[in-house]
Order: structure tokens, then sequence, then C-alpha cells
């Protein structure tokens, strides 16, 4: 896929990458250089994990902090497989 730089060094990610990556507005990525490519990843802010574990109601706030943590911990692993 080709994707034009504008005079002010602006690329637009073609909607198939974003789709593939899960990319949408206001997110946030990293450019890496790799030997002679440049590598875009998708980085992730804790903002991102808002409603990632749902509230089990009952538990006090130290429990309810481990679920969470769990919760996300296995988000990550997956997004990153």
């Amino acid at each position: 896929m080709l994707s034009t730089v504008t005079t002010k060094g602006q690329v637009t990610i073609p909607k198939a990458i974003r789709d593939i990556m899960n990319i949408q507005a206001n997110d946030r990525v990293s450019f890496t250089r790799e030997g002679d490519r440049i590598v875009l990843q998708p980085v992730k802010t804790l903002k991102s994990f808002r409603g990632a574990v749902k509230a089990a109601g009952s538990a006090g706030p130290s429990e309810e902090r481990a679920r969470a943590k769990a919760a996300v911990a296995k988000r990550v692993q997956g997004e990153s497989e």
C-alpha cells in the first residue's frame, strides 16, 4: 500500500492497516528503525484499557484492583501475540 507524505511530514495510515492494527483516532503510535526499515506500532496507554474490566460489585477495592490487573495483563498478552 502506498501513502503520500505531506509538506508537513504527515502520512495517512491506510484504513486496512488501521483495521489490522486496531489503530483509532487519537491513538499514539511508535516508529522504530530496524535496519533500512521503519516499523510502526500502536502504543497502548492506560486510557486505552478503560472498560477492560467489569466490576463485580461486592468485592473490596484491593480485590477489584487485583482482578483489574489480571484482566489487563491478559489483554496485553493477547494483543502482543
